[in-house]
């Protein structure tokens, strides 16, 4: 057990660590759209579908799956983040509430794509 807290927490942190970097080098755009959290959030749905997929098939160790899925897609996905910059928006104005929307709306439809895609990806070919 002590194996599996300690996978996840490295992996948390290399995760924190490559969403601040992704944060850092997106740009920002002009009308507050929280265009950082959006790329990271996607990134972290598609590898965690990929990783997923992968530890499914057993190409992956349940330790690695600990490390990556759990530890660093967790560090590197933002849920909280995603809220706050939405309620955020909301509140700003009424134009602000509608990139609001159009954010909440683009994330989910674009993060279930993600995760799909990364699990196609990741099942390989059957035979």
């Amino acid at each position: 057990m002590i194996n599996s807290i300690i996978l996840v927490f490295i992996g948390g942190a290399v995760g924190a660590i490559i969403r601040e970097l992704l944060m850092l080098g997106t740009p920002h755009l002009s009308d507050n759209f929280p265009l950082d959290i959006l790329v990271a959030n996607i990134a972290a749905a598609f590898l965690l579908g990929l990783v997923t997929a992968l530890h499914t098939r057993r190409v992956i160790s349940d330790d690695t799956n600990l490390l990556v899925g759990t530890g660093v897609m967790g560090g590197l996905s933002t849920f909280s983040s995603f809220v706050y910059g939405a309620v955020v928006l909301m509140g700003a104005s009424t134009q602000s509430a509608v990139v609001a929307t159009i954010y909440v709306g683009v994330s989910l439809v674009i993060g279930y794509g993600a995760v799909t895609l990364g699990m196609k990806c990741g099942k390989g070919r059957q035979s």
